[in-house]
């Protein structure tokens, strides 16, 4: 249930909420003063290669139980919606359903529902195509786009901070792509807290190759 009179910042997403994904949502929050957060991901269909809907929903449920006393000011809510992969205009789609759910805000990620190139294999939309486009119409659609860059990790001291800060002050940052997560989470490898939550590497785990789509 979403609080009458204050603004609601919402995310959308079809994966795993990993650090840089919370870290991203707390600044969010943060950034709209006396706002709700609504984490709205979508528990549909997606593409070859994500998790399945159940699997993710279980992660949502395990991370929304282990946060929810450190930040009674995130809902969380599951959007029965099967991904068209359709970049810009699957922003703008997602902006007006979170608008009908009480948003007044939306949070647009780099390269919101991208899709790559059957033939090259290099990304179909330009990395910031989704966010200039939900800028373009949000009077329109009288919602905010609220945009944030790739979240690096700088270690312990400082966590995780905006890419362009990190390169600015010649910062290290540690990285591990989604391939490589995977390759660790079906080996049994270790996988580091900083770059995901343990609760959601448990299920993520318990669940094995079943949750790969």
């Amino acid at each position: 249930m979403l609080p009458e009179g204050k603004p609601v910042v919402a995310f959308q997403n079809r994966n795993p909420i990993h650090r840089a994904h919370f870290e991203l949502l707390v600044c969010a929050q943060h950034d709209v003063k006396d706002s709700v957060l609504l984490v709205h991901p979508t528990c549909g269909p997606t593409q070859p290669g994500d998790i399945d809907g159940v699997v993710r929903i279980s992660t949502y449920e395990a991370l929304k139980e282990e946060t929810k006393r450190d930040f009674p000011m995130f809902r969380w809510a599951y959007l029965p919606y099967s991904m068209k992969m359709a970049g810009p205009r699957e922003a703008i789609q997602h902006m007006i359903i979170r608008k009908n759910f009480g948003a007044t805000h939306f949070i647009i990620g780099r390269d919101m529902a991208g899709t790559k190139s059957t033939i090259t294999g290099d990304d179909f939309y330009g990395p910031y195509d989704a966010q200039d486009t939900g800028k373009r119409f949000e009077a329109e659609l009288g919602m905010t786009v609220t945009h944030y860059e790739n979240m690096v990790y700088a270690g312990p001291e400082e966590g995780y901070v905006q890419e362009s800060l990190a390169k600015k002050d010649g910062k290290k940052v540690s990285k591990l792509s989604g391939t490589e997560f995977r390759r660790r989470l079906r080996a049994g490898e270790e996988i580091p807290e900083w770059f995901a939550f343990k609760s959601v590497v448990d299920i993520l785990r318990k669940a094995g190759d079943k949750a790969f789509l």
